[in-house]
């Protein structure tokens, strides 16, 4: 590849990364009075289903091309096993069982997760300026995180599960990094198809077990059903492509680095749609995660 196609490649990789973690700080809006209808397993399961039947229609109408023959989908699906299954999973009932410090903090842990695991799985080590800039991008998110108040669950089960979910998204990166058969729409076609049976099964499960059909109920409900379609469309589809795109195109030590933006929409957009408070310490904590972005990406 010459210097040209490489600068392109870093350029679509970087515009990929922000993009999708932009999305995925946008659902912060949709989701939150979403789930005063139905529960986060519900809104998993219909976020994955919705997305499955969009990717199925895009490809019965030629839009999009899968071609899963001759490949090794094993490989595939230990990504789709870590991401959406064991992530979302562990990180469902992680931010349920604890406080939202507790989870914001746990799970600013992930481009550090992310560059361990690529050094130890992919013998990719960080270059100076890029561990930087996620040592100045994971300051700028745990300063965000406790400049609402720090509160304590002390609930062992939680931090455990918040662990876990950043073991598996950290996995789920290197990952995918390894495939080279699969294009990024094939691997987002296997991680929406995984999320949509497991989930769909786990809601019909916990609804059985606890008698609770708000599913049906909340399918009545507007904000619950553009919940739905955003997260379904919005981030299943689109964010899990241009993330899977960015990882390809600058691997995960770089993406790492970009994980803080979804911290800095979510904040904002709570701040111009929820007319949500925004203090100076929460400015000041987005201002490292932007920094943090900027330095590890210098002249690179």
């Amino acid at each position: 590849m010459n210097d040209l196609a490489q600068k392109r490649a870093i350029w679509i990789g970087c515009l990929c990364a922000l993009g999708s973690e932009t999305l995925f700080g946008l659902s912060y809006v949709f989701t939150k009075n979403a789930l005063d209808m139905a529960s986060p397993i519900d809104l998993l399961a219909g976020r994955f289903i919705v997305a499955f039947l969009a990717m199925r229609l895009c490809i019965a109408m030629n839009r999009i091309r899968i071609d899963l023959k001759l490949k090794d989908k094993k490989s595939v699906a230990l990504v789709a096993l870590c991401n959406p299954v064991l992530y979302f999973l562990a990180e469902t009932f992680g931010i349920a069982w604890t406080t939202a410090s507790e989870s914001g903090a746990f799970l600013a842990g992930i481009p550090i997760a992310s560059l361990l695991a690529s050094a130890l799985i992919l013998k990719k080590k960080p270059n100076r300026l890029q561990l930087i800039g996620i040592c100045i991008t994971l300051c700028g998110v745990l300063w965000t995180v406790f400049a609402v108040g720090m509160k304590a669950s002390f609930s062992v089960i939680g931090y455990a599960m918040l662990f876990a979910g950043v073991v598996f998204y950290a996995l789920y990166g290197v990952f995918v990094e390894k495939l080279e058969d699969f294009t990024s729409v094939e691997i987002t076609y296997i991680m929406i198809f995984s999320g949509a049976v497991f989930f769909a099964i786990f809601a019909l499960i916990h609804a059985w077990i606890f008698k609770s059909f708000t599913f049906s109920l909340a399918l009545s409900d507007a904000k619950f059903i553009l919940a739905v379609i955003y997260q379904g469309v919005g981030c299943s589809i689109l964010a899990f492509f241009m993330s899977n795109h960015a990882i390809a195109k600058l691997g995960m030590n770089r993406l790492a680095s970009f994980i803080g933006i979804a911290t800095v929409v979510s904040i904002l957009s709570g701040v111009i749609f929820l007319k949500e408070d925004f203090s100076k310490a929460q400015i000041l904590g987005a201002l490292l995660i932007i920094s943090g972005v900027y330095v590890a990406n210098y002249k690179q």
